[in-house]
């Protein structure tokens, strides 16, 4: 029988002051923050955040979400939960359905916990619908090659706004959209884009239209695109690539860009709204102004709490630290925020994920993005005939490009970098180095030596590999993923680096053409480690998920530039096995 929630109480920092804002970078050497945790017990804690993230929207004639995410809803009876792991993976009860009024199931289980013989699983049983997964339906049809298979998969991961669960953690979209699949049953920013692609391919228009007003929609009413459309991803966003999807937006015809100039400046203020305050040596959430005067971005979460979707996680990393929990809590949660988690990129220890320090790194694909967002907006802001918008956002990104030079490019190696401005010191390398090149801010001297390193590093049997740390997380070796495989192929084929774009794509099909041959499906993430054939990644807090919403989409893509390759060809197998 499940303890009573007590048991499990642990003590968590809810009264902050704004985080973030480092007034001298000495006292950020080792990652520290600006005040202490306060411990407080559970049944103490107030919703409230340092900065208040937005409600979630009502869209009217739409099931409404739940106003609160499900750690501020429920309390003790979220914690108890999560901490007695009712459910294998925690993120499972933070998408499930209130069968009756939040309220009152707190209020129910506030007058039963206590009862002689009281059963927490069966309670949660009683007053909560889990999310459904259909794993099934991601196995292919042996009838089917890997083309028909991908194009056949968009509408299984289609979910529809009419079909949310009331009073759940489910934000309300407009428009239907695809979801990765598995137990990711919700759009996901950073993921959508490389989604997109394969719905250009497949020629879904629709689907394209119906996810470009979702995303101009979240911008519109939040401020931002959130992680994900749950509440519990509101106090964070996720690599910002909003300027890439309007970019195919236009490609597709579905709009000029221009009109998604607004959504194009909101955006930007948000990762960089705290800017102007800022003394050199000064660091705000999303932004970092460095001694000189230059200034990067970083990642973050308003939140300094266990994250909801990963709360017994969370808690047991953080009592592994010396350092307060709510300064680890803060680090994991901008490491969410990043799409990265997790990755020796941000630990302090290769081998230690206690030792993250995300908000001390400054991350060179957030950076490149930062750099695409602000050319885009100068670009559009002339074609609106607005020149000193456009000299305003060109400028920033020159600067933007010469801190990046300085700080963040290794001429040694020949290679971007992650920078730690708390250490004043490179990282180590990984694939995100790749990003400068995919938007167009390298130069071709720095292009050229960048295609050196990826084939003498990270070129794998597989394509490139994501770090060359071997630690267990799962964006690191030996896992491949779809979007790293995609800027490093366009990125070097934007500066003619052909044969080692065409190999990269070449030995990525490869690998998942044979996996889909053998197991009959897509999945989340691979080994291209080359030391066990065909394999679908491991690693990190969850099992390798089948769909697979950005795989389909990179590979779908890919397969139309180079439509001589054998993964066309590649059959499903009659006999799918159980488990693959």
């Amino acid at each position: 029988m499940p303890a009573s929630p007590n048991q499990y109480t642990y003590f968590v920092n809810f009264h902050l002051q704004e985080r973030g804002f480092i007034i001298n970078k000495s006292t950020y050497q080792a990652g520290a923050q600006d005040t202490a945790a306060h411990a407080v017990p559970s049944h103490a804690i107030s919703p409230r955040t340092a900065h208040q993230e937005p409600k979630p929207a009502h869209i009217s004639g739409l099931p409404k979400s739940d106003e609160l995410s499900p750690a501020d809803r429920y309390r003790e009876l979220f914690e108890a939960v999560q901490m007695s792991r009712i459910f294998p993976d925690s993120k499972t009860f933070v998408d499930c359905a209130p069968k009756i009024d939040p309220e009152e199931i707190l209020a129910r289980y506030r007058r039963q916990s206590s009862d002689p013989g009281f059963n927490l699983a069966d309670f949660v049983k009683a007053y909560f619908a889990p999310p459904e997964i259909q794993a099934s339906h991601y196995i292919a049809d042996p009838k089917q090659n890997i083309l028909e298979h991908i194009d056949g998969l968009w509408e299984v991961l289609i979910r529809r706004p009419e079909d949310h669960p009331s009073q759940s953690s489910l934000l309300p979209l407009p428009e239907p959209y695809v979801v990765p699949g598995g137990r990711f049953g919700e759009m996901y920013y950073w993921d959508s884009y490389f989604t997109m692609l394969g719905l250009a391919a497949s020629g879904r228009g629709d689907l394209l239209r119906n996810m470009a007003n979702n995303f101009a929609y979240l911008i519109d009413h939040y401020g931002h695109i959130p992680n994900g459309n749950r509440t519990y991803y509101l106090s964070r966003s996720q690599p910002p690539v909003f300027a890439l999807m309007v970019e195919l937006f236009e490609k597709e015809e579905l709009h000029f860009a221009e009109h998604y100039l607004p959504q194009l400046l909101r955006e930007y203020h948000y990762w960089m709204g705290d800017a102007d305050a800022l003394m050199p040596g000064e660091a705000k959430r999303h932004v970092v102004k460095l001694a000189d005067g230059a200034v990067l971005n970083r990642y973050w979460d308003d939140r300094d709490t266990p994250r909801d979707e990963s709360y017994l996680e969370d808690v047991e990393t953080a009592r592994k630290s010396s350092r307060p929990a709510n300064e680890v809590y803060r680090e994991l949660r901008a490491g969410a925020a990043s799409g990265w988690d997790y990755s020796s990129r941000w630990f302090g220890d290769a081998d230690d994920i206690s030792s993250i320090r995300t908000t001390s790194i400054l991350p060179i694909d957030l950076n490149a993005f930062m750099y695409k967002l602000e050319t885009t907006i100068a670009e559009l802001a002339k074609n609106t005939s607005d020149p000193a918008t456009a000299q305003r956002f060109s400028d920033r990104a020159d600067r933007r490009r010469e801190a990046i030079d300085r700080l963040l490019w290794d001429s040694e190696s020949g290679t971007y970098r992650d920078y730690d401005w708390g250490l004043s010191q490179p990282c180590a390398l990984c694939a995100a180095c790749a990003a400068p090149l995919f938007v167009g801010m390298a130069s071709p001297r720095q292009a050229a030596a960048m295609a050196k390193a990826l084939a003498a590093r990270l070129l794998f049997d597989g394509g490139i590999m994501t770090t060359l740390s071997a630690n267990g997380q799962q964006w690191d070796n030996p896992n491949g993923w779809a979007p790293l495989q995609w800027m490093a192929i366009q990125g070097l084929r934007r500066y003619g680096e052909n044969d080692l774009a065409n190999l990269i794509a070449t030995r990525w099909l490869d690998t998942v053409g044979d996996h889909y041959r053998q197991h009959c499906k897509l999945v989340e993430k691979y080994d291209i480690s080359g030391a066990a054939g065909a394999k679908g990644g491991g690693g990190g807090e969850y099992p390798l998920q089948d769909g697979f919403g950005w795989t389909n989409g990179v590979v779908r893509m890919l397969l139309t530039l180079y439509d001589g390759h054998d993964t066309h060809q590649a059959q499903a197998r009659a006999d799918p096995p159980v488990n693959g």
